[in-house]
């Protein structure tokens, strides 16, 4: 029988946080790690808790594109591998996808952590969300199937797929942000500092927008394609 949602999880190295984020999982629902190339036990962790385990090259764009291709549900939701949805998430994501003008989604965001200030990341990420309809990939963003295709899947670039994607798909209608959160790791804040994980990713998301090439700002932000 096909899934009415599949769950796409890129993941590299993801060892200390997918077996969580898929045991929080229901057994019902369908779920594809897309891999790119992990060398811990990443892999192994997919398998035993039942995900279809699919590898590509790096990339989370084309990881989460190749997840995709092989996912059989009706619904995409994308999934970072240290974030948890909600409870209830299934019948959320097809309410929210019922709606009238409505093409995409996602969910309000709870960062985690022993940082103090993450609250108020958070905050300003669901304001933005629901302000200017940009939710970001941490969110965990949902989607028809259908129009995913037809937008041509994620931009296969270094970084800021999940913004060029959800540029695209405002132009076909709303972009709906749940009542309901994630629960996503600010681990990268812990590592990196809060002010400056903040004031970098600013400044990538300004270069972008004024037209600064995703391969330049890779550079600066030291991703590789």
């Amino acid at each position: 029988m096909t899934p009415a949602l599949s769950i796409i999880i890129p993941t590299l190295n993801e060892e200390s946080t997918l077996a969580a984020t898929l045991s929080s999982l229901p057994g019902d629902v369908e779920v594809v790690v897309a891999d790119g190339g992990s060398r811990d036990s990443t892999a192994a962790i997919a398998t035993g808790h039942g995900a279809r385990l699919v590898v590509s090259t790096s990339g989370r764009a084309r990881q989460m594109n190749k997840g995709a291709e092989v996912a059989r549900g009706e619904l995409l939701l994308f999934l970072h591998a240290d974030t948890l949805l909600p409870n209830g998430f299934c019948d959320e994501v097809k309410g929210c996808l019922d709606r009238e003008g409505v093409v995409a989604g996602a969910f309000r965001l709870r960062l985690v952590g022993q940082k103090r200030g993450l609250n108020l990341v958070s905050w300003g990420a669901n304001v933005r969300s629901r302000l200017l309809q940009m939710p970001y990939g941490d969110q965990a963003l949902f989607m028809r199937r259908r129009l995913f295709i037809e937008l041509g899947g994620f931009p296969e670039v270094a970084l800021l797929e999940d913004v060029m994607l959800v540029a695209a798909l405002r132009k076909r209608g709303r972009i709906v942000l749940s009542e309901k959160c994630v629960q996503s790791s600010g681990r990268r804040w812990q590592q990196q500092g809060l002010l400056r994980t903040t004031f970098v990713n600013q400044l990538i998301l300004g270069g972008f927008f004024l037209g600064l090439s995703t391969d330049l700002l890779a550079q600066f932000y030291g991703v590789r394609k």
